[in-house]
């Protein structure tokens, strides 16, 4: 038997390429969609492959004496393949539309005069996303079409204002002390024990409250100790609950206390099980408010992952950790902006409590041009 593969963007354009090629008598072996990669791996593209053979002994086949049932040639998808489907669709339209901003980007950058391109470089090198970067290279042009020359602080004033503009929609600032719980959330390695440590001295020195600790963290005993040690040097009481009951039980004991910090352990969010554990043992209600701690010392995408293993829980602002060790803050600016979430908290060491920051729009709009660029 004689056999040839035929690939096309459309199942009927293959049996066309069959028939053409090995007329009527022609049978389909086998058939199946395929995904090429084009753009540098941004942007899929879907073809049909069909196996297909003619005996060339003069035994025909059957295939084409009688219309093609094309279900029998591809499999009906099921709900799943279905969703697949949908997923692909979805990471090819956002593929294009990175690739567009980066075209675009590409050609409003190579319009600015050179004066202001060591500027655009800084940002990038911050780790800025390519969208915050072109609305500002957008900005830069405008500016230039009407002044002859723009100094160093014009070029970050406008950048400011851009910012600006994005991060006042957002919630920004520490404890609102509207609410009695404060539950801390984070996975393993992001300092939220410190964090919360920070916190509660900040809570006690400044806004003189009496405060109280709840740690469900009961799988590092490193964790319990290094909370129990903070807690002795603010004066306050450290609860351990293992369930739901102990955490009632802990909520009927720290009753009369202003502030009650509830430290959560670092887990693998992105098992249900570990979730549902979380959600079992706190109550999430409208006494409590949640905050997410992220370090800026991770990769971007690791951090959306992150983000996205905590999405059922009500997340009211992030805490970024680490600002000391990394280079580039740009990410911190991303993550706010893509998921809509404003900012409490930055770190920037490991001091108690002196090394953090109560967030505000005027500093995270100097913070990002600290840096120098020539």
């Amino acid at each position: 038997m004689k056999m040839k593969k035929y690939i096309a963007p459309s199942i009927n354009e293959a049996m066309k390429q069959v028939r053409a090629e090995l007329g009527e008598d022609a049978v389909i072996i086998h058939s199946k969609a395929v995904v090429k990669k084009r753009f540098f791996g941004l942007v899929r593209q879907k073809n049909f492959e069909v196996l297909a053979g003619i005996d060339e002994m003069g035994h025909q086949g059957t295939a084409f004496s009688e219309p093609i049932n094309y279900r029998t040639i591809i499999p009906v998808r099921t709900e799943t393949e279905k969703n697949d489907h949908v997923s692909d669709l979805k990471e090819e339209i956002a593929g294009l539309k990175e690739l567009l901003q980066s075209m675009k980007q590409e050609s409003v950058q190579s319009s600015l005069p050179e004066e202001m391109k060591p500027f655009v470089d800084y940002l990038k090198r911050q780790d800025l996303n390519d969208e915050l970067i072109a609305d500002i290279c957008n900005e830069l042009a405008a500016y230039a079409q009407t002044s002859s020359k723009i100094q160093k602080q014009e070029m970050s004033d406008i950048a400011k204002k851009i910012l600006k503009v994005k991060l006042q929609s957002l919630l920004i600032g520490g404890l609102s002390f509207k609410k009695k719980y404060v539950c801390v959330l984070g996975p393993t390695g992001v300092g939220k024990t410190t964090t919360i440590a920070k916190m509660a001295a900040r809570s006690v020195l400044e806004a003189k409250k009496k405060i109280g600790f709840i740690t469900t963290d009961t799988y590092r005993i490193a964790a319990i100790d290094q909370l129990k040690t903070y807690a002795n040097l603010l004066q306050a009481p450290v609860e351990i609950v293992y369930n739901f009951q102990d955490y009632l039980e802990a909520i009927k004991k720290l009753a009369h206390y202003d502030l009650v910090f509830i430290d959560t352990a670092g887990r693998n969010y992105k098992e249900t099980k570990f979730v549902n554990e979380l959600k079992r043992l706190i109550s999430f209600d409208d006494k409590v408010e949640s905050y997410l701690v992220l370090s800026l010392t991770a990769k971007e995408k690791d951090i959306e992952s992150i983000i996205e293993q905590f999405h059922e829980f009500p997340i009211e602002k992030f805490i970024f950790t680490k600002m000391d060790e990394t280079n580039s803050i740009g990410p911190m600016y991303n993550l706010m902006m893509k998921y809509n979430k404003g900012l409490a908290y930055y770190t920037t060491g490991q001091e108690v409590p002196e090394d953090i920051e109560e967030a505000s729009v005027e500093k995270l709009l100097e913070l990002l041009f600290q840096g120098e660029w020539k």
